[in-house]
């Protein structure tokens, strides 16, 4: 599903629309809170959690790439945690294997991730630990589970996007949070802000939190695209991000299309982009996220651009890292 318009604009009919949800507001806090109470299971190899504090897209699968591939790259046997969004799921842990499982089986995220390392996918994270670092985890990457007490976390990163902060502020149903910030934030050893700060972050946050920041740079394969018309669609969190990712690039973006959040493309979707594309004489590109849900026949003629973090202080991000090898 796509997040409602309300969560993040701010205009009288969007406060209008929180306020009427507001009630319902203490019932996603206490639930929340009591499904943080329960005691979780300590790896004994270090936990890094890439959550934020309420639904969508914050960039936390983009992080937890990043952040796998430097450790990896410091020699460490790093292994990636996460549910399988948008997959059939599992009831024990599921290692997997881009050339046997498909996004249908085991999400979209999951593939992307065991690209870089080897990726367990289940709802039950704990069971997905122990899975690792039976297999020789010396580092666990979890992406997104913030509010999954079933693991303890060595290392909670807050993922913020920058552009939309934390929309209205408000608690589901109402607004995009899934518990208060403050609460989030008390529990996180860092935050990473993603993309242009264009929503107040910095004042939600305790004074004393490390706060990072970084923005998407485009893989240099899109250059590629320069010169000629491109037609970009993509059905991730907010699909806008990576249309303005595209247009940052000064690519010549003649036509968006934006779909929910790991959807699978029906042959009849695919069919009119491919129409309303060559109408206008255009390329189509989406997301490496979305690629994957496509089979190789499905891909042919459809471009792929990947992104990447560009830190705005590599010191800082060194220092984060050696907490985390030290953990």
């Amino acid at each position: 599903m796509k997040a409602p318009a309300f969560w993040f604009a701010d205009t009288p009919r969007a406060r209008l629309a929180g306020v009427v949800l507001s009630p319902l507001e203490p019932i996603t806090a206490a639930l929340t809170a009591r499904r943080l109470r329960r005691e979780g299971w300590a790896a004994p190899v270090p936990v890094v959690c890439c959550g934020n504090a309420g639904v969508g897209g914050a960039g936390k699968t983009t992080l937890a790439l990043d952040l796998a591939s430097r450790l990896t790259g410091r020699g460490l046997r790093v292994h990636c945690l996460t549910r399988g969004y948008g997959g059939r799921g599992s009831a024990t842990p599921l290692l997997v294997d881009p050339l046997k499982h498909d996004a249908a089986a085991v999400g979209d995220e999951a593939l992307l991730l065991a690209a870089i390392a080897p990726c367990w996918v289940g709802a039950d994270r704990a069971a997905s630990a122990r899975a690792a670092t039976e297999a020789g985890a010396e580092l666990l990457v979890m992406d997104d589970g913030l509010q999954n007490p079933g693991l303890k976390q060595d290392m909670p990163i807050l993922v913020i996007d920058g552009a939309v902060g934390f929309g209205n502020r408000r608690l589901l149903p109402a607004g995009p949070l899934r518990e208060p910030v403050r609460t989030a934030a008390a529990r996180a050893r860092c935050a990473v802000v993603i993309g242009e700060e264009r929503a107040p972050v910095a004042d939600l946050l305790p004074a004393g939190l490390p706060v990072l920041r970084a923005t998407l740079a485009m893989d240099p394969s899109v250059r590629a695209l320069a010169g000629r018309p491109v037609f970009a669609f993509a059905g991730i969190a907010r699909p806008e991000k990576f249309f303005d990712s595209l247009r940052a690039e000064t690519l010549d973006l003649v036509g968006t299309r934006g779909f929910a959040d790991h959807r699978p493309f029906r042959p009849d979707a695919l069919r009119r982009l491919r129409e309303e594309a060559a109408a206008l004489g255009a390329t189509l590109v989406t997301t490496p996220k979305d690629a994957v849900r496509l089979s190789p026949e499905e891909r042919a003629g459809i471009a792929v651009a990947g992104v990447s973090l560009r830190w705005s202080d590599e010191d800082a991000l060194g220092r984060l890292l050696d907490r985390i090898v030290a953990a």
